[in-house]
């Protein structure tokens, strides 16, 4: 079993390296290895997956996922931690070194041909105020990611598990539910990170769908979804009245879709915005 960091060596990387961790780059680090292990069990990571992920930091949750005999491959932005952390894989889990790679890049700019091997599983410690923008964006460039868990804010992963008719119900939850299913798997007490956050934590779990929700568009579908929930008191047919043209046309094509026009978009499944979406595009709405 792979010796994982506990505070003493996170506290020590970090000094050897001169880190001060930064609130702009949602700098918590996970020094507790059972909780590591805990999220490598929940994740279902094991020999033969490929698993991408974001985030690593000083390599908490790397070595818990090398240890279950996955392939990681890691993306930091911080030139400073992604440096180090084929040394601390090399040190601490040396037979696992040849199944490591980590890209020093932004994850909201990473690709397809970036990476040598298409990933299976997304599972990362997540910064609080990129967390939604990067699970969709890599769900939408790595078709090959099956299934995902993630550690985000208490409140986000909250809002991305929501169904419809849910107060916090909305555009995180819409756009992931495009994909395939989520949900919100368990809570991550605040004292196992450093510095300790000041936000709760949870772990979100998805899987992608074998079949698409819709062979509509789905920037089209996300469109939709983003003018029906920028105000969301409103009724569909005032709030999609500029993404159709006009209230009138906007009623008629939510009538086409079989949607009532005076319903909210809190009402609606990713289904019904994929139908809506869909009707705009068929006569005589173009």
């Amino acid at each position: 079993m792979t010796a994982l960091l506990g505070p003493a060596e996170i506290r020590g990387l970090a000094a050897e390296l001169d880190v001060r961790p930064t609130k702009k780059l949602g700098q918590n680090f996970v020094h507790d290895p059972n909780t590591v292990r805990r999220i490598v069990d929940l994740s279902g990571v094991g020999d033969g997956d490929h698993v991408l992920e974001v985030g690593p930091g000083l390599g908490s949750l790397t070595l818990g996922l090398l240890d279950s005999g996955a392939q990681v491959t890691a993306v930091e932005i911080d030139p400073v931690l992604g440096e180090r952390l084929p040394a601390t894989v090399t040190e601490r889990a040396p037979e696992a070194a040849a199944r490591f790679t980590v890209h020093i890049q932004d994850a909201l700019k990473l690709q397809r041909a970036d990476l040598a091997q298409e990933p299976t599983h997304l599972v990362a410690n997540l910064p609080y105020n990129v967390a939604v923008p990067v699970v969709l964006h890599l769900l939408a460039e790595l078709p090959s990611l099956a299934h995902g868990l993630v550690m985000v804010q208490t409140e986000v992963a909250d809002r991305m598990a929501a169904g419809p008719g849910s107060r916090i119900y909305g555009v995180p939850s819409v756009k992931l539910a495009w994909y395939g299913p989520a949900r919100k798997v368990a809570p991550v007490p605040r004292a196992v990170f450093w510095p300790v956050p000041n936000v709760d934590s949870a772990l979100v779990g998805f899987e992608r769908a074998a079949e698409p929700v819709s062979d509509a568009d789905r920037d089209e579908v996300f469109a939709v979804v983003d003018a029906a929930f920028a105000q969301r008191r409103k009724t569909l047919r005032a709030a999609l009245s500029s993404w159709a043209g006009s209230g009138e046309k906007a009623e008629a094509i939510l009538r086409a879709a079989g949607v009532d026009p005076r319903a909210r978009g809190e009402q609606l499944g990713v289904r019904d915005f994929a139908k809506i979406a869909k009707s705009k595009s068929l006569p005589p709405f173009v």
